[in-house]
């Protein structure tokens, strides 16, 4: 990783100058990358099918309730570092330079690994519904490489134009799963039961393969932070920001995953599911609402994966532009063009996809897995990892906090930067450690395979390189050392 060339092209100390994004932009993004449709047709039904478990909408709950603990310190901590690496300038600032640096390896992987592995998804819908409505039989990924193509372009362009367009997907994705909830409580073949409410459904042997699969769904959450420098007020509308996604996240899913179990039936939901696998939703609003309604409802369920695309994508164009621009990684990545849009890291990460997406294509020529292969391969193989790096770094982020308001309180109560980052670092390391114990069941493997261990590596071994390179900075480059974590500080 050379650091020694000056920078090429515009560059400047805060991506997005001029503040453009408020609280509900903000919010949109980060409600984007979770993706409302996505999460109910694909990882709802997929967690009722594998796992029996029905307490599936009380789990939503509980995981809320556990990401608002860790968002406490978290968010007070933003009103104090306002940086486009967020996780990275948090650890460095609250721990130390290398275990930042090391952070920052991880979350790049991440946060590449989630938006890269949704393609997949992406390119086999895509691919499915060209060829059910007009016949045409297109492989799988040219629609991902015509999507990585405006991805990349709203990219490079204002961030509020990425805001506006999500802002509109995301309205039109709850319209549609408010109608399915509200049909499914209208239908309610064995009456209207809150039983899967009921801790008895839900604290049973496959509880740690929900809790696996349900914080998958929270995933983005935490970019507020990410966009601190592009936002009207950093020092409120992060906070506020990253406290509203979680709160409605966390009983929007709760309440639409309760009445996909009323509209089957609590009895018949896990067999449905398992039957049905994402298809459930569109089955089910086919035979209660009409072909039409159950076809706008694909057509958005392919707009939804299109806008959790442009979320992660900004998200890792910024964590490149932060980590160019205090010189971790080559300078010339923080690039910003005159409208203040990160185009290097925007490049990088188009590029990344590009490579990974073809080699899948080449990978999966003649697979056994047939039209599968994207979903059952790049999207679960790739996703699944990189939510398994993100609640590592908000665990590692939990001891940030209290480290960080250890060394100056800022005024900040005990509850604040102590107790609930306390608490959450606990409960986000329990549920990192039952994401490691059910990865084979995450992949959909009934056993282990090589994929089950090389998997988590690739998103921990880069870790250990960041904290190895940050040691040889110190005794090479003392100065951009220094720099590590503190931005366009000093």
């Amino acid at each position: 990783m050379s650091v020694d060339n000056p920078v090429r092209g515009k560059t400047s100390g805060t991506a997005g100058t001029g503040g453009r994004l408020g609280v509900p932009a903000v919010t949109f993004m980060i409600i984007a990358a979770s993706a409302p449709l996505t999460v109910l047709a694909g990882g709802v039904s997929t967690t009722f099918a594998v796992t029996g478990v029905t307490g599936v909408p009380l789990s939503f709950l509980i995981l809320g309730g556990i990401l608002t603990l860790f968002a406490v310190g978290y968010a007070a901590m933003s009103r104090h570092v306002t940086n486009a690496g967020a996780f990275y300038a948090y650890i460095a600032q609250g721990i130390s330079r290398p275990a930042g640096v090391g952070a920052s390896l991880v979350a790049l992987m991440a946060y590449n690994l989630m938006q890269v592995g949704i393609y997949g998804l992406f390119g086999f819908t895509v691919s499915s519904l060209l060829s059910a409505r007009f016949g045409i039989a297109v492989p799988w990924w040219i629609p991902v490489v015509a999507c990585i193509a405006v991805v990349g372009w709203l990219g490079v362009n204002r961030v509020d134009l990425s805001a506006k367009v999500l802002g509109v997907l995301v309205a039109l994705e709850f319209l549609v799963v408010i109608v399915y909830d509200v049909i499914s409580l209208a239908a309610a073949p064995e009456g209207i039961s809150a039983a899967t409410f009921n801790p008895a459904s839900l604290f049973v042997p496959g509880i740690g393969a929900v809790l696996s699969f349900g914080i998958a769904a929270f995933m983005g959450f935490e970019s507020a932070a990410i966009y601190g420098e592009e936002s009207k007020d950093p020092k409120r509308t992060v906070a506020r920001a990253t406290f509203a996604a979680v709160a409605i996240i966390a009983l929007f899913y709760a309440v639409s995953a309760w009445a996909m179990t009323v509209g089957a039936g609590p009895s018949a939901v896990v067999a449905t599911a398992a039957a049905n696998g994402p298809d459930m939703v569109f089955a089910f609003l086919t035979a209660h609402g009409g072909v039409l309604l159950s076809d706008i409802a694909q057509l958005l369920f392919v707009t939804s994966l299109f806008a959790a695309l442009v979320s992660f994508h900004n998200a890792v164009a910024r964590y490149f532009f932060s980590l160019g621009r205090e010189r971790v990684i080559p300078a010339a990545l923080s690039a910003v063009r005159p409208n203040g849009a990160p185009y290097a890291g925007s490049l990088a990460q188009t590029a990344i996809a590009v490579v990974v997406t073809l080699a899948f294509a080449v990978g999966g020529a003649g697979s056994d897995l047939g039209e599968l292969y994207p979903v059952l391969t790049m999207f679960t193989w790739l996703t699944n990892s990189g939510a398994m790096g993100l609640v590592l770094l908000m665990t590692v982020v939990s001891v940030a906090v209290i480290g960080f308001f250890r060394k100056q309180p800022h005024g900040a109560s005990l509850w604040v930067r102590m107790v609930a980052p306390g608490l959450g670092f606990v409960l986000l390391a329990l549920v990192f450690i039952l994401i490691v114990t059910n990865f084979n069941v995450l992949l959909g493997q009934s056993e282990s395979t090589p994929a089950t261990f090389i998997l988590p590596l690739v998103v921990l071994l880069p870790g250990v390189v960041g904290v190895l390179w940050a040691l040889r900075l110190r005794r090479s480059q003392p100065a951009v050392y220094a720099r590590i974590g503190h931005g366009s500080e000093g």
